[in-house]
């Protein structure tokens, strides 16, 4: 077990836990999980005690409150240095079922982050809604769920969060039970994620029989003698990267991301496309990092992942952005975008190999990708919402003229839309940069030159957000522009400004990202 200590900040476990000057116990590590935890906890139970006085407000600010908190602890204890190899390694918990280390608390703060934007903006959202505290509960519940994914290191753990995950996730995508669109994208996700869990688990089960470990070290190590039992595990390991593809939205298990997004309340869209994508990511990260060496010990299985995901990237960057192309409504647009994100994502893990000298840096890369594509996709979702409770309407036309209505929700749809197709100076230029020049750096270049020639094909679509935003002629849908949803419009401001404020931080960022991540290959 290793202590908390950080030689650049107050170690972290020379800290007071209350004023006796005792250091923190291990188990507060899991801080940012245990505050989501409590927060979807106190909502059941102040929406159960008090049905009479409650209000959306409350709710909202009890939500954001747990979201702030898990962001704080994760902020704090990653600036410790907690879980880095200079101050003693990642924390161990439960047996070793659990792992918290720099990715857990990068990925922690990306959710918490995500999750914080969504409550405070479904403030106005839910407005009209007589039991919303069964929503807020749901969202913290789910995120505490995703943060513990990111925690995990044992495949029996990784697999009831996973569940954690999707059970509230469904519930959220049909949240609005008289809107057909909500209930039917429901359904569609719910049984494509069902037999999506079914397909990982009966992989986890493969795997565990050919090695008979769950746990990610373990599994490691019976790699190198496998025997008859290689063919088993290899299946194993290809039906797990089938559950990981259904998670992050990536081909060929997709086909479900543009029908719930769109059907969804916009909201849950920004959820599931931003904080469950990059909790997908963290779990991927460190189960074929962890457990599925690149080498030797996995080629004798007949798996070569990394060029498994090399295929999957090209795919669905290229099937992502041409299908985004060609929408006519923009929330079904962002739904084809966020595929083509999670193939510039998936380059984490296509352009690694055996012994590679910038492993790290590519995978650091593309963990900073996910961070600024939690706020720029978010934030856009977010906007996508505020049109949606105007009633104004969802295809590019519809957006005509908003500019001259709503000029600072406008600005920052702006900002989104050039961030997200890597235009500089927004965050998502950075991001996309070092993700691709890591690539070439570690000998992938063919896959970075992909990512580029994508990038500039989707600078097509996302310019014609804004064209019908500030060039296009208003129609007589902006009539019903006539409020300003006070939470939503700062949910939206804020998302916008951490996408340009990241510019001049970007350096900690993408370190403590390169960081957490060469720590993996260690």
């Amino acid at each position: 077990m290793s202590s908390l200590q950080s030689s650049t900040v107050e170690p972290l476990a020379t800290l007071p836990a209350q004023t006796g000057g005792a250091p923190l116990p291990e188990w507060a590590a899991l801080g940012p999980v245990l505050a989501l935890v409590a927060a979807g906890l106190l909502l059941l139970l102040w929406d159960t005690v008090f049905p009479n006085r409650r209000t959306n407000t409350e709710l909202s600010i009890i939500a954001a409150v747990g979201s702030l908190a898990a962001l704080a602890l994760s902020g704090w204890y990653l600036a410790a240095g907690t879980g880095r190899p200079a101050t003693g390694g990642a924390i161990t918990l439960f047996a070793e079922a659990i792992t918290i280390d720099g990715l857990a608390l990068f990925f922690t703060a990306i959710v918490a982050s995500v999750t914080t934007l969504v409550v405070v903006a479904s403030r106005d959202y839910l407005t009209d809604h007589e039991t919303p505290g069964e929503f807020y509960s749901l969202v913290v519940l789910a995120a505490a769920g995703m943060a513990l994914l990111a925690s995990a290191s044992s495949l029996a753990t990784i697999f009831v969060a996973l569940e954690m995950v999707s059970l509230p996730s469904y519930a959220l995508v049909a949240y609005l039970k008289e809107n057909r669109g909500s209930v039917e994208a429901g359904l569609k996700y719910f049984l494509v994620g069902a037999v999506s869990s079914a397909i990982f688990v009966f992989g986890i089960s493969l795997v565990y029989a050919a090695t008979g470990s769950l746990l990610l070290s373990d599994v490691a190590a019976a790699f190198g003698d496998l025997g008859d039992l290689a063919g088993v595990a290899g299946v194993g390991v290809v039906m797990m990267i089938a559950g990981f593809a259904f998670k992050t939205a990536s081909v060929p298990v997709h086909f479900w991301a543009p029908e719930v997004y769109e059907g969804a309340p916009a909201p849950v869209s920004a959820f599931l496309s931003s904080a469950s994508k990059a909790a997908g990511f963290a779990v991927a990260f460190r189960v074929f990092t962890e457990a599925f060496h690149l080498g030797g010990e996995v080629t004798a299985v007949g798996i070569d992942w990394a060029l498994v995901f090399a295929v999957l990237a090209v795919v669905t960057m290229t099937l992502g952005n041409f299908a985004a192309a060609v929408q006519t409504e923009v929330k079904r647009m962002l739904a084809y975008s966020s595929i083509g994100h999670a193939g510039y994502a998936l380059i984490g893990l296509a352009a690694i190999s055996a012994g590679g000298s910038h492993n790290g840096a590519v995978m650091g890369a593309s963990m900073a990708h996910l961070f600024v594509y939690g706020f720029m996709n978010t934030g856009a979702f977010l906007f996508i919402a505020m049109v949606e409770r105007w009633g104004v309407g969802r295809t590019f036309e519809d957006y005509a003229g908003l500019g001259t209505v709503a000029p600072m929700a406008s600005v920052a749809m702006t900002i989104f839309m050039f961030s997200l197709a890597g235009i500089p100076p927004f965050g998502g230029f950075f991001s996309k940069y070092f993700l691709f020049a890591g690539a070439v750096f570690n000998g992938f270049w063919w896959l970075a030159a992909v990512g580029a020639l994508n990038s500039v094909l989707s600078l097509y679509y996302y310019s014609r957000v804004v064209k019908a935003i500030w060039i296009e002629d208003p129609t007589d849908a902006l009539a019903a522009v006539d409020s300003r949803p006070t939470a939503l419009y700062g949910a939206v401001i804020v998302a916008a400004v951490a996408t340009v404020v990241v510019l001049p931080g970007f350096g900690p960022v993408i370190e403590t990202a390169e960081a957490a991540a060469t720590a993996l290959f260690g």
